[in-house]
């Protein structure tokens, strides 16, 4: 598979035209004006990632580091550092009681420094065959695509209308940290079966693991794909949000219920975002969330997307698998939707590429 490398030298010759590259020092950046949003909620996210980001690099070494803006100079101390400002700027200002700064395109001029990314269509265009998204991404623009967190209407117990259970992790590694589990993979029960194996009944038969609620099949494909169900409730929702999966790759060329991938899930106080392991998550927001490469780009940046002159600030702190190696897509949570229908009713207009700006704060002289 080809790897990018993203030296300065190589930088300078991007794989889709030799004078533009897929990454950019942007001394100018095209702000335009701020879109409404929720910047309490910005802050939530980015305080939530910054918490994760000081469990440090030796707990995740995956996500946890500088990424990509370590070819311009920057260091994972000026990530987070960015994300202390963005929540140091919002609590100010709800103190004194004034608009937020961040919503005036001057002050994001004056405090950032921004890298200016473009799509790698050398990636894109492995997957373009019939997908009309990947086929039309502008050379300046990323594609973003859409996620939500799945409302459902969930049975306890099994019924012909909810034939699909969401399974807590099986019994043979409740006790097992991730790292414990995956030293046994060749034995315990979760590396087993797959999905289809799994929905056949045979989790129930053999009493390997406890179902946490029953939905049909659609609710499951998407809850599976979404990574996170609200299950609404006469008292309050209940939120289950994916635990740990059976090893098989999320497939680019497959539809969802051709895929073998299968999730067990654990109930969860709210929305959470990426994490290794369920036991430590990232709280996260719609309009607040992006997902993406975070193996590439690094956890934590803070993202500016911009479309016909209005900008949004949104932080990448989870991802999913199709950001194996994609440097061309983020994906936008975009709120509370029973299915993708009920998403597009409010979506129908929303563009499908955006130009996007990783920001990093000044530092004072």
């Amino acid at each position: 598979m080809l790897k990018l490398l993203f030296g300065s030298s190589v930088l300078l010759c991007s794989f889709f035209t030799l004078a533009t590259p897929i990454f950019e020092h942007e001394k100018n950046p095209n702000v335009g004006v701020m879109a409404k949003q929720s910047y309490g909620e910005l802050c939530k996210v980015a305080a939530g990632t910054n918490d994760y980001l000081n469990k440090g690099y030796n707990y995740d070494s995956k996500v946890n580091h500088a990424g990509i803006v370590a070819d311009f100079g920057f260091d994972l101390q000026r990530v987070q550092q960015t994300l202390t400002f963005i929540c140091d700027t919002v609590k100010h200002d709800l103190q004194k009681k004034q608009s937020s700064r961040l919503s005036d395109p001057d002050f994001i001029r004056a405090n950032f420094e921004v890298i200016r990314w473009r799509p790698n269509k050398q990636q894109s265009k492995r997957f373009e065959h019939n997908k009309p998204l990947l086929q039309r991404i502008p050379d300046d623009k990323l594609l973003l695509t859409k996620y939500y967190i799945k409302k459902a209407k969930g049975s306890p117990v099994y019924t012909t209308e909810t034939p699909h259970a969401l399974y807590a992790i099986p019994h043979d590694e409740s006790l097992l940290t991730l790292e414990q589990a995956d030293a046994k993979k060749a034995t315990i029960t979760r590396y087993r079966y797959t999905k289809h194996q799994v929905l056949s009944g045979i989790l129930d038969k053999k009493a390997l693991a406890s179902p946490l609620v029953w939905l049909s099949r659609d609710d499951l494909e998407d809850t599976l794909m979404q990574g996170t169900v609200m299950i609404e409730g006469t008292d309050k929702a209940r939120f289950y949000n994916v635990h740990r999966n059976n090893g098989i790759g999320y497939k680019r060329d497959l539809k969802k219920r051709q895929q073998q991938r299968y999730w067990y899930f654990k109930q969860t106080d709210s929305v959470l975002g990426y994490g290794k392991d369920a036991n430590y998550k990232i709280p996260i927001y719609p309009h607040a969330t992006v997902a993406g490469d975070l193996a590439h780009l690094g956890l934590g940046k803070l993202i500016m997307l911009t479309h016909n002159g209005e900008s949004r600030l949104t932080v990448l702190a989870d991802t999913g698998g199709a950001f194996e190696n994609n440097q061309y897509q983020l994906d936008y949570l975009g709120g509370y939707f029973y299915n993708w229908s009920d998403y597009i009713k409010t979506y129908r207009t929303f563009p499908d590429y955006f130009e996007a700006r990783i920001l990093l704060l000044k530092l004072k002289p």
